[in-house]
C-alpha cells in the first residue's frame, strides 16, 4: 500500500535552461551566444548589441514553443543556500532562506549586466524571492489525485512545496512579450500572460494608490522620508546606478561622481534615522569613489595630484602588490636550499605552482636564470622531496613549449585541512608569475650578467618602495638585515649588490649605512614597482 502511494506521488523536478552573453576573445568585439538545452548551437554576433538581441530573441522563442509549467513539478531552485532561496538582509541581519510554496510558475531570471537570462520552472514564491525574476505563465490547478492514505480524493490536498495553490491561466494566446529596451536594467524579460479570471470577488474594493518607492543599493527608499529632497535624490541615483550598469562601456568618471553623491545621500539618511548600517554604506561609497577616481586617473594617463603622467604599472592594484610581497616573503622562509640560486628556482617555481601545487615548466625557463648548475641544482630540489617531476631531471632541462614538463610542489598542494599558504585567485597567479620574471629578466639586468643575488635584490627593492620609487616606508629606508636575509648574502656583501643595481640603472641617490638602505627606484622602472601603501 505503502509502495503504491509513493508511486502515486512521485514528483520530478522542475525544467531550468540558461541562455548567456560571452565573449569570444581578449581585446575582440564579437560575442557569442549560448544556450543550455542540448539541441541549440552556439551563434556569435559582431557586437554585444547584436549579441544581446539574439540572446532574447532565442528565449523568447522557447518560451513561444515550450509546454506550460506542469502543476506537479517540484521546485527547480530547490538547492541550498541557492540566491533565489535567501531573502536579502540587512549588514547586520542573517539571510533568511525562503519556503517552497504557491503554484509552480515558469520564470525568468536575468542579471543586471544583460549576460545571461535562465529560465526556471519553479514555485510562486522562490519566484517572488528573487529580485529580477519576472514570472511568464503559472501552471494551472491539477485536479486533486487519488489518496492512498484515507483522506478522500476530492479533499483539498495540503500545501506542498512548490505544489499549485490557485488556478491561473498559463500562456496566451498572443505569447509572452521580451523585448531588451527597458531603461532600468538594459535587459527586460516576459511579462506575466494575462487571460480570464476564474472567479470574481465579492466586493469591490477600492485600492488605495501608494506612491512609487525607489530602490537604491539593495534597499528601499521609504515613501515617507523627510525631507523630500533627500528622498527624490535617492530615487534618483538608484535609477542613475541602473542606467550605469546598463551601459555598453564603462565611464570611470561618471561613476566616481555617482558613488560620492551616493556617500553624501547616504551620510543625510543615516543622520535621519539613525542606523549605522547606512553610515557603513556611506563611508564604503566614499572608499569606492576614490578608487574609480584614482582608476580613471590611471587610465586617461594622469597623476592623481595632476602634476604630471601616472605610471603604468604591471601590476595595478594594491591587493596584487601585497600578494606579490607574501609569495617573497614565503620563499624566503621556506627556501628548502641556502643560497641566492637556490633562492630565485625556488621562487619562480612557486609562481608557476602557487595556486594548486602543479604547473608547467620548460627547458628555457631554467635556463634563462642566472645558475651556474641548473641540472645539479634542480636535482637537489627533487632529492630533498620539496619538487616533483614525471622524469628525470636531463628530460625536464630538454623540454620545450610544445612538450612542457608537469611539475608538482606537494607543500603547496591544497587539500580539506590545509588550504595552502596564500589566497589569490587563479587569474592574478599568471600575473605574479609574469611579474617576477619581467624583474628577473630586466635588460640590463640581463646585459649586465647580474648574478642570482642581484636579481633577488632587485625584486626586494621594487616591492619595498613607495609609490615615488623611494625606498622604505615614507622615504625612511629598508634595514640591512631584512634584504640580506632575503638576498642569502651576507650584510656585509650589500653595498657591492647595491653598486650593480646603481649601474644596471636601477638605483639612484643609493646610500647603504650601519643598518639601513635609502635612495630610490629610478623612473624607467617604476612600472615593475609594487608601491607600499
Amino acid at each position: 500500500m505503502g509502495v503504491e502511494a509513493h508511486a502515486t506521488n512521485e514528483r520530478v523536478t522542475g525544467r531550468r535552461w540558461t541562455v548567456r552573453l560571452d565573449p569570444v576573445g581578449r581585446g575582440r568585439a564579437d560575442v557569442r551566444v549560448s544556450c543550455s538545452r542540448p539541441a541549440c548551437a552556439a551563434q556569435v554576433l559582431p557586437s554585444a548589441a547584436a549579441g544581446r538581441t539574439a540572446a532574447i530573441a532565442h528565449l523568447k522563442a522557447h518560451l513561444r514553443a515550450g509546454p506550460a509549467p506542469r502543476p506537479s513539478v517540484h521546485c527547480a531552485c530547490r538547492a541550498e543556500e541557492c540566491h533565489t532561496h535567501i531573502r536579502p538582509a540587512g549588514p547586520r541581519e542573517r539571510p533568511v532562506p525562503w519556503r517552497c510554496g504557491g503554484a509552480v510558475v515558469l520564470a525568468v531570471i536575468t542579471d543586471r549586466e544583460g549576460r545571461w537570462w535562465q529560465v526556471l520552472e519553479c514555485c510562486s514564491r522562490c519566484a517572488a524571492a528573487h529580485p529580477t525574476a519576472k514570472v511568464v505563465a503559472t501552471a494551472q490547478a491539477a485536479e486533486a489525485p487519488a489518496r492512498a492514505d484515507g483522506f478522500r480524493a476530492d479533499a483539498p490536498a495540503p500545501a506542498t512545496p512548490g505544489g499549485p495553490a490557485a488556478t491561473t491561466p498559463a500562456f496566451s494566446a498572443v505569447g509572452p512579450h521580451f523585448s531588451h529596451s527597458a531603461a532600468a536594467t538594459g535587459t527586460a524579460v516576459p511579462q506575466q500572460a494575462s487571460g480570464p479570471r476564474t472567479s470574481a470577488p465579492r466586493s469591490a474594493r477600492p485600492t488605495r494608490k501608494r506612491p512609487p518607492r525607489g530602490r537604491i543599493a539593495q534597499r528601499l527608499v521609504p515613501h515617507d522620508l523627510r525631507p523630500v529632497a533627500l528622498r527624490d535624490e535617492l530615487t534618483e541615483l538608484g535609477e542613475l546606478f541602473r542606467a550605469y550598469q546598463a551601459r555598453t562601456e564603462p565611464d570611470l568618471a561618471v561613476l566616481a561622481d555617482l558613488h560620492a553623491r551616493k556617500a553624501e545621500a547616504f551620510h543625510a539618511w543615516a543622520e535621519v534615522t539613525a542606523d549605522t548600517g547606512l553610515r557603513l554604506d556611506a563611508q564604503r561609497a566614499e572608499q569606492a569613489a576614490a578608487t574609480a577616481r584614482l582608476q580613471h586617473l590611471h587610465r586617461i594617463g594622469q597623476a592623481p595630484d595632476g602634476e604630471g603622467p601616472a605610471v603604468a604599472r604591471l601590476l595595478t592594484a594594491p591587493a596584487q602588490w601585497n600578494h606579490a610581497r607574501a609569495v617573497l616573503a614565503h620563499v624566503a622562509e621556506n627556501a628548502p636550499l641556502p643560497g641566492a640560486e637556490a633562492c630565485l628556482l625556488v621562487l619562480m617555481v612557486t609562481l608557476r605552482t602557487a595556486q594548486s601545487g602543479v604547473g608547467n615548466l620548460v627547458g628555457q625557463d631554467i635556463k634563462g636564470l642566472p645558475l651556474r648548475d641548473p641540472e645539479q641544482l634542480v636535482g637537489q630540489l627533487v632529492e630533498s622531496g620539496w619538487l616533483g617531476i614525471p622524469g628525470t631531471v636531463e628530460e625536464l632541462i630538454a623540454s620545450r613549449p610544445e612538450s612542457p614538463t608537469r611539475i608538482s610542489v606537494p607543500s603547496l598542494t591544497p587539500d580539506e585541512d590545509d588550504p595552502g599558504p596564500f589566497t589569490f585567485g587563479r587569474k592574478l597567479r599568471p600575473k605574479l608569475s609574469g611579474w617576477a620574471q619581467r624583474v628577473v629578466g630586466e635588460k640590463k639586468l640581463r646585459k649586465g650578467k647580474t648574478e642570482a643575488d642581484v636579481r633577488l635584490l632587485a625584486l626586494a627593492l621594487a616591492t619595498g618602495a613607495d609609490g615615488e620609487g623611494r625606498l622604505g616606508p615614507a622615504g625612511e629606508g629598508i634595514g640591512l638585515d631584512g634584504l640580506s636575509s632575503w638576498c642569502s648574502v651576507d650584510p656585509a656583501g650589500l653595498p657591492d649588490l647595491v653598486d650593480r643595481l646603481t649601474a644596471a640603472d636601477w638605483l639612484a641617490e643609493a646610500d647603504v649605512t650601519d643598518t639601513l638602505l635609502t635612495g630610490r627606484l629610478t623612473e624607467r622602472v617604476l612600472p615593475l614597482g609594487c608601491p607600499l601603501t
